[in-house]
């Protein structure tokens, strides 16, 4: 049987954040931690102020000493760091032996494609144990699917997830799994809550080797056997940071040819040395060979034809953020590319997946909405099942680095696809797990360390899309 987890240790967690206005990490501070889904972070200690932002369960912040005041909560408001006050009652405990601390212990990975490792469920879905179950519990409630299952992908499954987790104590002594508040809770069985929804999709914050089985634990908290789950790897592609001044292109085409210039008899004369990789991105000098048609010169000192180059059109945005200086982001609809600009400085582009509604009305079809907007909430991981313009072929649970910009529309990472480049979504602009970690952290407003989302209606980046 695996070795339990020693208890949390709440020395030098990864997720608690100084309150130190030099910056040095202090962590004999006191903390806090979130035993709810979401535990808001207010700007002034009531309910009514303005939410800053949210943490999620398992979450540690250091505080203050005291409470600032207790109105209107029985545990006191304290002030939490980098900045705002947390509340501490249903959705936050002082303890941070919390069951629900101890299990969720892990912070998802910020800055990473994947801030979770992923699974979606297979057919028949996994089912939702609330518990480590026995081998009786599994055969009782998955009857022979349960053999066929640790046969035809137990082994891929382990083999995807790596090493297990050490399993916390509680479990290994059978106890229930916490439900951290806010999380679903239904109707429970003998060892389970019933089965995930077909197509379901899951963020896990640990993997266990149980009973011989690779199980993974979900953010809300519930055991799934990874067995009857497909186990999802990132997409190797990426978008192109513009170090040097250069218009973003992306090949579009398999075995392109590139070329370098080499002295002739009459001139330079292209030689072909190799070949770019389809969907590369590249930055272009605005040089050509000649012809706009033939070849172009890219700030590598390569040329690539231009028929194989999907180029961008560089633009001014419609707010005058360009003129400003300030950063905002540019989606073409019609050529499936997304610029971030400094000003009218582009640093980053990428292939996108926008509304497969391509440029049709957004009320009536699956386009992407258009016009320019300001992120007004960002969220490290979200649950997009709620809404007619996010909804995908999956129950998508923990979909990575969402930036809401208008109503239900926003730009965050794919997990269940890799046809970046092409129209695919239900309205929202899908990116690359990859490009999708870099832009949640270049935009406004800022997620701080240990929180899971941030507000700001009013100071987000600008985002335009357009046909």
């Amino acid at each position: 049987m695996p070795a339990p987890v020693p208890e949390f240790a709440t020395k030098g967690d990864p997720r608690s954040l100084s309150l130190n206005a030099a910056g040095a990490t202090e962590t004999a501070r006191p903390k806090l931690a979130s035993i709810a889904m979401r535990t808001w972070v207010y700007q002034e200690p009531r309910e009514d102020s303005q939410k800053l932002g949210y943490l999620r369960a398992g979450a540690v912040l250091e505080r203050a000493e005291e409470p600032t005041s207790v109105g209107g909560c029985a545990g006191g408001w304290y002030r939490v760091a980098p900045r705002g006050f947390v509340c501490v009652g249903k959705g936050a405990s002082l303890d941070l032996q919390h069951p629900i601390v101890v299990t969720a212990h892990k912070a998802p990975r910020r800055g990473e494609p994947f801030p979770y490792p992923y699974a979606i469920s297979g057919s028949p879905p996994p089912h939702l144990y609330f518990k480590l179950p026995s081998e009786d519990d599994q055969r009782y409630a998955e009857g022979a699917d349960r053999e066929r299952s640790i046969a035809l992908r137990g082994g891929l499954a382990r083999e995807q997830v790596g090493a297990p987790d050490a399993i916390p104590a509680s479990l290994v002594r059978g106890e229930a799994l916490p439900k951290p508040y806010g999380a679903e809770a239904p109707l429970s069985y003998r060892s389970h809550r019933g089965r995930a929804r077909d197509a379901s999709a899951f963020g896990l914050i640990a993997t266990y080797d149980w009973t011989g089985r690779p199980m993974g634990l979900t953010t809300e908290l519930d055991l799934i056997a990874l067995d009857r789950t497909r186990v999802v790897s990132p997409s190797k592609f990426r978008g192109v940071l513009l170090e040097r001044p250069g218009t973003p292109a992306f090949v579009i085409s398999y075995a392109t040819p590139v070329y370098r210039m080499v002295d002739g008899p009459s001139g330079p004369v292209p030689q072909k040395t190799g070949e770019a990789p389809f969907r590369s991105g590249w930055g272009l000098t605005g040089k050509n060979n000649g012809s706009s048609s033939g070849l172009l010169e890219t700030t590598d000192g390569v040329w690539i034809p231009a028929a194989n180059l999907r180029v961008a059109t560089l633009r001014e945005d419609p707010s005058g953020f360009a003129v400003a200086g300030r950063k905002w982001i540019d989606v073409s609809i019609r050529q499936q590319l997304l610029v971030a600009y400094e000003g009218r400085r582009p640093v980053f582009a990428t292939l996108v997946s926008t509304g497969s509604g391509d440029l049709g009305d957004p009320e009536t079809t699956t386009a992407t909405v258009r016009g320019a907007f300001m992120i007004a909430s960002k969220h490290v991981t979200g649950t997009m099942d709620g809404d007619e313009h996010t909804r995908e072929s999956v129950d998508l649970r923990d979909v990575p680095y969402i930036q809401y910009f208008s109503k239900g529309y926003a730009l965050h990472g794919a997990f269940w696809h890799d046809d970046f480049g092409k129209v695919r979504s239900h309205g929202c602009v899908n990116l690359a797990p990859a490009d999708a970690a870099w832009l949640f952290d270049w935009t406004e407003p800022n997620v701080p360390a240990g929180w899971h989302g941030a507000l700001n209606p009013n100071y987000g980046t600008l985002v335009y899309t357009h046909g």
